[in-house]
């Protein structure tokens, strides 16, 4: 992208390296300023203030946003960093991290995810009451120094953010997805969490998986403290997950070797920086599940889950591990457990609210509107099929078959 770095600008000298975010009101009358950034280097002190100061997702984190522009983006890809800042004050109002890649005969900008990030939100540097106005406002800033490219497409934007509107989901181009997002707000005492958070049928199978466990030798919720006991569980996670997901005939991102080597390069960082955390449901000396967790300012977010369905008859070690890390994060002050993205049926067996994801498909282009089209044709079959409880089954049942063929 050497043709755009004339307009990538060094971000302004912050005195002393402070960063006080103030609440302001992003109404109609709002004016935003916008900067290309082509490298880490020029964002990363703005980026690393908003992120201890300001609202964002765990997905947000600089190392894992760092993570991913190393070791998975495209080699053709361009890295895009939007700086927007109140053109009155000069200071700062959030980050975006983007990319531009190469996509079937066009050019597509594209959040900087790598299908490692679930969720699409920008760095705030304060909890502003934003507008469809204000918003639009910021959008506007923000195009007008994007590269060049054929369409704009973001997923996986979240309504809110930590209680605040998500800007990103109030622009006149967003709309609903067909993807959702699930969770479970804790609160109180976490002996008695399960019991009254979670559906009275998910409580009564905990109970009685706990149960079933135990006397099997004891059951315990691991979390890896260490590099080696880190290198384990991933190794655990990555054997259990892989291999159930051969038997059901699904693809599994974790096939891909710069994928695992991506999660295990975070999660050795997370054990000094507290970003990622890796835990493992223990019976007897046997791991039955992992799972890898990210971790945000009171918010779990589960990742990854690997378990060995098959070891014991009539329990359920995923379940189980679930329900052990609700308690373990409840006892600790989080006071969210996010399921991540997906409508599984056990996020709804579990009791988790679900809410809408919002995406943008802007066309800029003639190619760029013939590949949005295709997009979203493609959407509305998907969303029609997964509206049709039969059809959906068949059609999964039919891409298992196919898969294990591969395999």
């Amino acid at each position: 992208m050497a043709s755009y770095a004339a307009r990538t600008t060094p971000i302004r000298d912050l005195p002393g390296g402070r960063f006080s975010p103030t609440v302001a009101n992003a109404d109609a009358t709002a004016h935003f300023t916008a900067r290309l950034h082509t490298s880490f280097d020029t964002v990363r002190l703005l980026w690393l203030l908003l992120e201890a100061h300001g609202v964002c997702t765990a997905h947000q984190h600089y190392a894992w946003v760092e993570g991913i522009a190393a070791r998975l983006m495209p080699k053709d890809a361009d890295l895009v960093v939007i700086e927007v800042s109140d053109a009155v004050t000069g200071a700062p109002a959030m980050l975006l991290p983007l990319m531009r890649r190469r996509a079937l005969g066009h050019h597509v900008i594209e959040w900087l995810s790598c299908r490692v990030c679930d969720y699409s939100v920008p760095l705030l540097a304060d909890g502003r009451a934003w507008t469809r106005q204000s918003a639009d406002a910021m959008w506007a800033a923000v195009r007008a120094v994007l590269p060049p490219a054929d369409r704009i497409h973001i997923a996986g934007i979240p309504q809110q953010i930590h209680g605040l509107v998500n800007p990103l989901a109030l622009l006149s181009v967003a709309r609903d997805s067909i993807q959702v997002t699930s969770g479970l707000v804790l609160h109180g005492d976490p002996e008695t969490l399960i019991k009254r958070i979670c559906k009275p049928s998910f409580a009564k199978a905990f109970r009685k998986h706990c149960r079933g466990f135990e006397q099997l030798g004891g059951l315990a919720l691991v979390e890896a403290d260490t590099p080696d006991l880190t290198e384990e569980l991933l190794d655990v996670l990555l054997e259990l997950r892989l291999k159930r997901f051969r038997e059901l005939g699904r693809f599994d991102l974790l096939t891909q070797v710069p994928v695992v080597d991506f999660y295990r390069a975070a999660a050795l960082q997370g054990l000094s920086n507290g970003s990622v955390r890796l835990f493992g449901l223990r019976v007897g000396e046997a791991w039955l599940a992992s799972i890898y967790v990210l971790v945000r300012k009171g918010t779990l977010h589960a990742l990854l889950l690997g378990i060995d369905q098959n070891a014991v008859a009539n329990v359920s070690p995923g379940l189980t591990t679930m329900g052990k890390l609700m308690m373990w994060g409840c006892e600790r002050g989080f006071d969210y457990f996010d399921l991540s993205v997906g409508g599984q049926g056990y996020k709804q067996h579990i009791g988790a609210a679900s809410s809408v994801l919002a995406e943008i498909c802007e066309p800029v282009t003639v190619r760029g509107r013939a590949a949005n089209a295709a997009i979203l044709l493609r959407s509305r079959v998907e969303g029609m099929t997964r509206s049709r409880p039969r059809l959906l089954k068949a059609v999964q049942g039919l891409t298992r078959r196919l898969r294990r063929l591969k395999n």
